[in-house]
């Protein structure tokens, strides 16, 4: 009996087993059949891997897991990767958030952003992210029109590292910034304060190192060398100051005798303009003078003209030779040139 009821129990154990493993089977079946995924031929790029683009040709995506535009793309880009090969391309991506030195290196403002990297020498892709328009671009070599980032807009160059730098350090802060916030809870207030005292230690910090590198790079002088230096220093400031007062002073003699000289020249003006006005009025008198010996010559002529009337033609004839005639003229000249000469005598004198 006991035997009889332990077999339909056996049985019973084994067919709850067996369909047990089977519900299991069938669980695990989709699971397994939907594991299997095709790998993905974007390669990403990180800091340490980034300057592979240095060399061949490659397209890079930058983006953003949050972006909708850049999860638009997101199959187009697949599409350009699987045909990277007949395109003789390599396609790489960049998540801005997990890089932010990536992003400061190329200067990446505007998501998506697209670039395009031949031996070393990049160029900014404007176009769609469609992937006609990128085989286009690449097969009808549409690059070449674009002007490449040279100088120090190259990723390459040591601004753009500096720019990278930067750019890490933030997204470290930013990151930091939501640890406080998001995992521990902290106000966000809290955590600017925070940035705020660290920023300002680190600031005085580092002037201190610099201080310090300065005073191990200087070497002082010897006491006997500074006082000497200190002393020519002295000498030399006293020779300047010299210099000038001697350079005043000379400036003040020459005002001075110019000053002079022109007083000078002003009144031998005045001398000359009196010796002129002297000169004229003698001229102005010398008429006057002949005219009034000539009236009285007349009039001494007066009477010996009515005498001569008196006495007839042969008185007249007799005394002819006494009436006055050039000689009379000629003495009043003669007078007027010597009043004019004394006065040309005094003028000097004066």
């Amino acid at each position: 009996m006991a035997g009889g009821r332990r077999g339909p129990l056996l049985t019973a154990l084994l067919v709850a087993w067996v369909a047990a493993a089977a519900a299991a089977e069938a669980e695990a079946g989709p699971k397994q059949a939907a594991l299997p995924q095709e790998r993905s031929l974007v390669r990403p790029m990180t800091a340490s891997n980034w300057t592979l683009v240095l060399e061949g040709e490659w397209m890079l995506k930058f983006y953003a897991p949050w972006c909708p535009s850049c999860q638009q793309t997101d199959s187009e880009w697949e599409t350009f990767a699987k045909n990277g090969e007949i395109l003789q391309i390599s396609v790489g991506k960049v998540d801005v958030i997990q890089e932010p030195g990536l992003s400061g290196r190329f200067f990446v403002t505007t998501l998506p952003a697209f670039f395009h990297a031949k031996d070393g020498i990049f160029r900014r892709y404007r176009g769609p992210g469609v992937y006609e328009d990128l085989q286009n671009y690449i097969l009808e070599k549409k690059w070449r029109s674009v002007e490449p980032l040279t100088g120090w807009k190259s990723p390459a160059s040591l601004t753009m590292s500096g720019m990278a730098g930067l750019f890490s350090i933030s997204g470290k802060i930013w990151h930091l910034h939501n640890y406080f916030t998001v995992t521990l809870g902290v106000p966000a207030w809290c955590s600017y304060v925070f940035f705020i005292i660290a920023t300002l230690i680190f600031g005085l910090f580092m002037g201190l190192v610099l201080v310090v590198i300065s005073e191990c790079f200087y070497l002082p002088l010897p006491r006997h060398l500074s006082e000497g230096s200190e002393q020519n220093l002295r000498s030399e400031e006293a020779h300047t100051t010299e210099q000038l007062q001697d350079a005043e002073e000379e400036k003040d003699d020459s005002n001075e005798e110019e000053n002079k000289d022109s007083l000078v020249d002003d009144e031998e003006e005045k001398e000359d303009l009196g010796y002129e006005e002297e000169a004229e009025e003698d001229e102005e008198d010398s008429p006057a003078a002949g005219m009034d010996e000539k009236r009285s010559d007349a009039r001494d002529q007066g009477p010996l003209r009515e005498v001569q009337e008196d006495e007839g033609p042969g008185g007249t004839e007799d005394n002819a030779p006494e009436q006055p005639g050039p000689a009379g003229a000629e003495a009043a000249e003669d007078t007027v040139r010597q009043r004019r000469s004394q006065h040309a005598d005094k003028g000097p004198s004066a």
